[in-house]
């Protein structure tokens, strides 16, 4: 064995995976060795973190990760896949994404995450193209579960999700990434900084930035998992109902930091972290696989 997860298994006593997950994380390598090459977006989330792995545990050069850079990537996501890259020593670049350029996607409405994996296919293109690979997202069984348009547009581009395929639900994804050592393993789901933005209001660079800085803050304070949803002057905050002591007792400055920022309001959602939250309330059919 090769790769990121060889060295992490060589230095540390890694907890064991039930018969179930050892099935998956062997059909995961075997789904690599017959695909050819491949081009993985990796956004640095667990996801696409353990895509990239066992990528190139088995594919070596043939593989490349590819991060996406546009300013609806926070900028510490951006930097985290910079160091895992370097710390896995993967095939590794970087692509520009210009979803900001298209009208369809700045109006903001329930298809915004179509046009953006849109923008990231076309992104990815080239290098597809030029190595005569299949590109490969990390979206997991769970994830087919939301609002995603944007799988929608990811799968008639061509893309292939590997870990759907094989069967790979998020828990998961969680244990075989901490079994291989991935630091990855918990940590919390991060979508692009558009999600915060209610439908409907137009997504600016400006409003990105704003959400990205709000976020920052809080992390700085303590917060783990957390979102920060923008609706004009107020900013709501969803953070693990557990966190809520560590959020209170900082009141005063996420007060202050987030009126700075520009916020009127700074309210905290008692309903708690929850992913997709602001989505569209009707129910969406998953998109049809391979």
């Amino acid at each position: 064995m090769s790769g990121p997860a060889a060295g992490a298994m060589a230095t540390t006593a890694l907890p064991m995976l039930t018969e179930r997950e050892a099935a998956l994380l062997d059909g995961l390598r075997s789904w690599f060795a017959g695909v050819g090459d491949v081009v993985v977006a990796f956004s640095g989330g667990a996801d696409s973190a353990l895509v990239a792995a066992v990528a190139a545990e088995v594919l070596g050069v043939r593989s490349l990760a590819v991060t996406a850079v546009s300013p609806s990537l926070a900028g510490r996501e951006a930097e985290e896949c910079r160091r895992l890259a370097t710390e896995w020593s993967l095939e590794w670049t970087t692509v520009v994404t210009e979803e900001m350029e298209n009208a369809a996607y700045r109006v903001n409405d329930s298809d915004r995450c179509f046009h953006c994996k849109s923008a990231l296919m076309d992104a990815l293109g080239g290098l597809v193209e030029a190595r005569d690979a299949t590109a490969v997202l990390g979206v997991n069984l769970d994830d087919l579960e939301d609002h995603r348009p944007g799988q929608r547009a990811a799968l008639e581009a061509g893309a292939r999700f590997p870990l759907v395929e094989v069967g790979f639900a998020k828990a998961d994804v969680r244990a075989v990434s901490r079994h291989l050592g991935l630091r990855t393993w918990d940590k919390p789901a991060a979508a692009c900084l558009a999600s915060r933005i209610e439908h409907g209001r137009p997504v600016t660079v400006s409003l990105l930035s704003r959400v990205d800085r709000a976020e920052e803050l809080l992390r700085s304070l303590g917060v783990g998992q957390l979102r920060v949803r923008h609706h004009g002057d107020t900013a709501r905050i969803e953070i693990e109902p557990e966190e809520f002591p560590t959020l209170l007792a900082v009141r005063d400055v996420v007060v202050d930091g987030l009126g700075d920022l520009g916020y009127r309001y700074v309210t905290l959602d008692l309903a708690g972290f929850r992913s997709g939250s602001m989505n569209p309330l009707t129910a969406q059919q998953p998109p049809s696989l391979p």
